[in-house]
């Protein structure tokens, strides 16, 4: 996972839930969180992952939880 990946999933609220992935250093920065604009974006969770187990975590998320692959959100 050389390049920063980002999950949305959308909710009915109108805001998404978020999953971003971060190459640092050997490993893999995964953020979990919320964004219902124009409020600030809420980090629920943030983790630090070996490569190939951030990698299992991108493909449960997105076929398991309805996650897509989008933009940067912010």
């Amino acid at each position: 996972m050389p390049l920063p990946v980002w999950l949305v999933r959308p909710r009915s609220d109108g805001g998404c839930d978020y999953v971003n992935f971060l190459p640092a250093q050997g490993a893999v920065e995964m953020r979990e969180g919320s964004h219902l604009p124009p409020q600030m974006p809420l980090l629920k969770h943030r983790h630090r992952l070996p490569v190939d187990e951030a990698e299992a975590w991108r493909r449960r998320l997105q076929q398991e939880s309805g996650y897509q692959c989008s933009d940067p959100l912010f």
